[in-house]
């Protein structure tokens, strides 16, 4: 019976170190551009909300554009809600931890699978169904900074009730400040950079004054949107985005505080955990810190993922002692298997979409006077670069992922 009860316990143990495990072989893959290991013999139409997210962007980088925004569409079709929670699931995550449910997506992740399908579109030379994405990316937005602000009112009521938990996330978090809005700097640009392509200066306008309110310091920005202003199309120009690093990923870590009757509980809660700092590409502005974009939408559900944790846990302390207390022959067994029990089900969700970069920047140049030397991009863009292009790098140690788009 002990026998049996410990291979219940590791097995039951492992989920999230499991998928630390394997979410770090899938970086491991990316980093080293080995993506048919994640995509050989998929199914997207099997493949659950996280491993598709993955599986569309390798297929982006091997170049199956096709694919890919097939794969994202599927994500789509999906219409997996981002802020919106239902009593079964949060049941679900009470009583069996936090990755018994499919994967639900963070905000971020929706506007990154805009921003990957209009790459691919845009690869395909699909100009009007780039133009469809993007206006359905426009209102996903403004949707979604609507509701990230509902849910910071909501934490904030919830934690009105819960003092010891509010200091203790202030005490972790304090060097994160929430953004008003959740938007993506990097997605608005090159919305922008499409529309003032297309000639439509106006819908040029409107994407590159949000882009510019959010990357205040980004000068190429504010060119566009001089241009849009003025009517004016750019003429031989390229723009690059680089993508460097990776997102923060999340670890299984461990929480504690003293109850009001002078008991100590600890609960298993997930952990941010930051990639090393890129190096900014010579002549780049910064465009989109990843980092900051997960920290301020993570900080409001992580409150949720605490109040969650620290009710379990505390109940299951409860059930545990009534367990070891019984009068009953079998109190040992049944404490052993509370225990069991309580240890299993307060699993952190450690689940992120891996992949996505940890910074996006940005360079525009004048084909007529750069010397592409400067670049240092390798053989990879000895292309026709007259007119209007659009690069995008993925930088890696090696190789490095480069694809070249000639704008209408």
């Amino acid at each position: 019976m002990r026998k049996i009860i410990l291979i219940c316990f590791l097995f039951l143990t492992a989920c999230a170190s499991t998928m630390m495990s394997h979410l770090d072989g899938v970086q491991s893959d990316f980093a080293t551009g080995n993506y048919e290991n994640i995509t050989k013999d998929k199914n997207i139409q099997d493949a659950n909300n996280l491993d598709l997210l993955i599986d569309a962007t390798a297929l982006f980088h091997e170049n199956k554009f096709q694919e890919s925004d097939a794969a994202f569409e599927e994500f789509n079709k999906r219409n997996i809600s981002e802020t919106s929670s239902s009593i079964s699931r949060e049941t679900a995550t009470l009583l069996f931890g936090g990755g018994v449910n499919s994967y639900k997506p963070y905000m971020m992740d929706s506007l990154f699978v805009s921003y990957y399908q209009i790459w691919d579109l845009l690869a395909l030379r699909d100009w009007s169904n780039a133009r469809v994405v993007i206006n359905q990316s426009y209102e996903r937005q403004k949707n979604m900074s609507i509701e990230y602000k509902k849910l910071i009112e909501e934490n904030k009521s919830e934690l009105a009730n819960h003092s010891e938990l509010t200091d203790k996330l202030n005490e972790n978090n304090s060097e994160w400040a929430a953004f008003t809005d959740i938007m993506n700097p990097a997605l608005m640009y090159l919305s922008g950079i499409y529309f003032l392509n297309d000639g439509d200066f106006a819908t040029a306008e409107t994407y590159l004054k949000r882009a510019n309110g959010m990357m205040q310091n980004n000068t190429f920005i504010k060119k566009d949107l001089e241009f849009a202003q003025k009517h004016i199309k750019p003429k031989n120009t390229t723009w690059i985005f680089y993508e460097s690093g990776f997102a923060p990923r999340l670890r299984e870590d461990s929480f504690g505080i003293f109850l009001l009757n002078g008991g100590w509980v600890e609960f298993a809660i997930s952990e941010p955990y930051f990639d090393a700092a890129t190096q900014q590409p010579h002549g780049a502005q910064i465009l989109a810190d990843v980092d900051k974009m997960f920290m301020a939408e993570y900080n409001e559900y992580r409150v949720n993922e605490i109040l969650r944790a620290y009710t379990s846990t505390v109940a299951k302390t409860a059930l545990q002692t009534t367990m070891y207390n019984s009068a009953s022959d079998s109190a040992p067994l049944l404490g052993i298997l509370s225990s069991i029990y309580a240890a299993s089900s307060s699993n952190a969700d450690v689940r992120t979409w891996a992949t996505l970069p940890k910074n996006i920047y940005v360079r525009r140049i004048d084909t007529n006077k750069t010397n592409l030397n400067e670049l240092n991009l390798g053989d990879n863009i000895n292309s026709d670069l007259n007119g209007n292009n659009l690069i995008y790098v993925r930088l890696h140690d090696k190789p490095t992922d480069i694809k070249v788009i000639k704008l209408k």
